[in-house]
C-alpha cells in the first residue's frame, strides 16, 4: 500500500504507464480507472499538500470575481475565484499541483493566491453559474444603459419598437445565457415568470423548481418578445395564451425548445421545454426496466394486434416509454405511423403526425386519416375523449397495435377512466394487452452516498417492518458539489405492469368494479408501483423519503 493507505503499488504503476501515454492527470486516471473516487483523491492530496477542500455548493461566489479572473483562464486551467480575503484571492481548483493556472491567476490579478481544492464537476459548474450569471448582468446592464438613452421605458415601447430591441446584442446575450445555462445544469424547464418589482428565472432540474436568477421589471418584456421572435410567435399579442417551437445549438447540443406564454397580473409568463435532440433515444434497460418487469414489457410487445397503454400523472416519463416502445417497434416490414402532440423526437422510419388543433387536426379526425394510410402499428399520444378512445380500441380490434396514454394514477385506474368516457367494457376487454404504469424517482447521488437508520415511521410508510428485522441497509446522500447539496443525482423509472390474461379479461367484460379487480390481479404475479419503490429502496437506488414522497402521489 501507499502511505495513505489509498492504492497498492501496482495500481500506482498501472496508473504511471497509461500516464506515459495519454498524458493526462495521475488523479485523473486513477478515477477513470476506478482505483479511486473523487472524494478519496480530495482527502489525500489535503493530507499530503496541506491544502483544505472547499465545497462550492455551499458558497456563494460574488458575482464581481468574474471580473478578477478572466473567463478564458478559468476554463482552461479548471480553476474558479471564490473571494477576496485581506487581499488573498481564494481560488478552487480541481488540480492544486497546477503551478502554471496559479502563475496566470497571480499575474492577471495581482492578488496573493490562496489555492483550495474542489472536485472537477463541482468546478465546472461554479464556472458556468459564475460567468453566465455575469454574462446576463452585463446584458441586463447594457440593456437599461440603451433603454436609458432612448429616454423611455419599455413599458412606453410600441411592439415594433420592442422587435427592434429584442435583436440587439445585449437582450440576445441574456436570452442566450439563459438558455446555456438551462443546458449545463441539465434542466428540463425554464419558467420565466413576472412580479411585480422584477421577473424570476426558475428551472427545473431532477422535477424540482430552483431560481437562478432574476431580471429587472423594467426589462422582462424585451426578454419575453426575444422569447416570442424565437418561437415564431406575435410578440404584439399580450391579452391571449400562445405556443411557439424554435431550435438553438448550445455547447454542440441540438436543443429543441417548446415555448409556452400565458398573461397574468405582472406580464406574460413563459414557459420554455428543453428536450436534447442530440441525445439518444433510451432503451427498456436504461429508463428503469428489469427483472419481472422487463419480461412483460418484452411480452406485451410481442404482441401483433391490441392496445398498450402508459399511464401516469404529468412528469412521470411517458414519452420516454412511449418513445423507447416505438424505438423497438420500428423495423422495415412495418408501417409505424405517430400522432403526437407536440412531436418531440424525429425518428427514421417513423411517419409522424403532428396535432393541430385550431385547423381541426384532432386526436380523433387524425386517426381517422391514419387508418387510411395502411399502418401496422399506431402510436397516439394522448386518449382524452370518447371519439378518441372508441377508434382507438376498434383499431386494435381489428388487427392493428395502438399505443397510447392515458393520465391516470395507476394502471387500474385506466381501466375506469376509458369506460367514464364511454368505451364498452365488453370492448376494452378485447383490445386491451397491458397497461404500463409509472413515476420518475430521483436516484441518490453516488459521489455523497452514505448508509443510515430511517425512522420508524418511514418504514411503516414504506409497508417495511419498523423493527427492521432482515437488516437491510438504507442509504440517502447527504449532499455534495456534484449534486448541488440535494443528495441526488438524475432520476428512473419505477413501474407496474399489468397484463390482461384471461381471467382479468373476463372480469372487465363483466364491468367489475376496482375492488373487484384488483383481486383479480393480486391472484397473479402483479408488482405494483409501491413494490417497486421498495425495491429501489432497499437497492439503494433511492432514499426512503423519495420513495414516500413518490407513493403519496399514487394513492397508496
Amino acid at each position: 500500500m501507499t502511505s495513505t493507505g489509498a492504492i497498492t503499488e501496482e495500481q500506482l504503476a498501472r496508473a504511471l504507464e497509461i500516464q506515459k501515454t495519454t498524458h493526462k492527470r495521475l488523479g485523473t486516471i486513477l478515477i477513470d480507472e476506478g482505483i479511486i473516487n473523487e472524494q478519496r483523491l480530495i482527502e489525500t492530496l489535503e493530507l499530503q499538500l496541506g491544502i483544505d477542500f472547499i465545497d462550492l455548493s455551499k458558497v456563494h461566489i460574488p458575482i464581481e470575481m468574474a471580473q478578477l479572473v478572466p473567463r478564458n483562464i478559468a476554463r482552461r486551467h479548471g480553476v474558479v475565484p471564490v473571494k477576496l480575503n485581506k487581499g488573498e484571492l481564494v481560488l478552487a481548483m480541481s488540480d492544486p499541483l497546477n503551478f502554471v493556472a496559479l502563475e496566470e491567476v497571480r499575474t492577471a490579478t495581482r492578488k496573493r493566491v490562496l489555492p483550495m481544492i474542489s472536485t472537477p464537476t463541482a468546478v465546472n459548474k461554479a464556472i458556468a453559474t459564475l460567468y453566465g450569471n455575469e454574462g446576463a448582468a452585463r446584458a441586463i446592464e447594457e440593456m437599461r444603459f440603451e433603454s436609458a438613452n432612448r429616454g423611455e421605458t419599455q413599458q412606453q415601447q410600441r411592439p415594433e419598437e420592442v422587435a427592434e430591441d429584442v435583436q440587439a446584442a445585449p437582450t440576445v446575450r441574456l436570452v442566450n445565457s439563459i438558455l446555456e445555462r438551462a443546458t449545463v445544469e441539465r434542466a428540463s424547464d425554464v419558467h420565466l415568470e413576472p412580479h411585480a418589482d422584477e421577473m424570476l428565472v426558475r428551472m427545473r432540474i431532477d422535477g424540482k423548481l430552483r431560481t437562478i436568477l432574476t431580471v429587472p421589471t423594467d426589462l422582462k418584456r424585451a426578454v419575453i418578445s426575444r422569447l416570442k421572435i424565437m418561437g415564431g410567435m406575435d410578440i404584439a399579442e399580450s391579452r391571449l395564451p400562445q405556443d411557439g417551437r424554435a431550435n438553438v445549438k448550445v455547447k454542440g447540443h441540438d436543443i429543441d425548445l417548446r415555448l409556452s406564454t400565458l398573461p397574468t397580473l405582472y406580464g406574460e409568463k413563459v414557459v420554455i421545454r428543453l428536450l436534447d435532440k442530440s441525445a439518444q433515444l433510451l432503451d427498456a434497460e436504461a429508463i428503469g426496466l428489469s427483472g419481472e418487469n422487463l419480461n412483460r414489457y418484452k411480452k406485451l410487445l410481442s404482441n401483433a394486434h391490441g392496445m398498450i397503454l402508459i399511464v401516469g400523472p404529468t412528469g412521470s416519463g411517458k414519452s420516454s416509454t412511449m418513445y423507447t416502445m416505438i424505438r423497438a417497434l420500428n423495423t422495415d416490414e412495418v408501417n409505424l405511423v405517430t400522432l403526437e402532440n407536440p412531436i418531440e423526437y424525429d425518428i427514421d422510419g417513423v411517419n409522424q403526425v403532428q396535432i393541430n388543433e385550431k385547423v381541426g387536426m384532432t386526436f380523433a379526425e387524425g386517426l381517422k386519416a391514419i387508418l387510411r394510410q395502411d399502418p401496422d402499428i399506431l402510436a397516439i399520444g394522448e386518449i382524452r375523449d370518447g371519439e378518441t378512445a372508441e377508434i382507438a380500441i376498434r383499431s386494435a380490434i381489428t388487427g392493428h397495435l395502438v399505443l397510447s396514454t392515458v393520465h391516470t394514477n395507476d394502471a387500474l385506474s385506466a381501466i375506469d377512466r376509458l369506460i367514464d368516457i364511454g368505451v364498452e367494457p365488453y370492448l376494452l376487454a378485447e383490445a386491451l394487452n397491458g397497461v404500463i404504469s409509472q413515476r420518475l424517482v430521483r436516484k441518490i447521488c453516488p459521489h455523497c452516498k452514505e448508509s443510515y437508520s430511517p425512522l420508524p415511521d418511514e418504514l411503516r410508510r414504506l409497508g417495511l417492518p419498523e423493527d427492521n428485522p432482515d437488516g437491510l441497509k438504507f442509504y440517502r446522500g447527504r449532499g455534495c458539489p456534484h449534486c448541488y447539496n440535494t443528495g441526488f443525482l438524475g432520476r428512473t423509472a419505477v413501474f407496474e405492469i399489468l397484463i390482461m390474461d384471461r381471467d382479468f379479461k373476463r372480469a372487465v367484460a363483466d364491468g367489475s368494479h376496482k375492488a373487484e379487480l384488483m383481486d383479480c390481479v393480486n391472484k397473479g404475479t402483479f408488482s405494483s408501483l409501491a413494490e417497486g419503490c421498495r425495491k429501489l429502496v432497499t437497492e439503494g437506488v433511492t432514499s426512503c423519503e423519495e420513495a414516500v414522497s413518490v407513493l403519496n402521489t399514487t394513492g397508496e
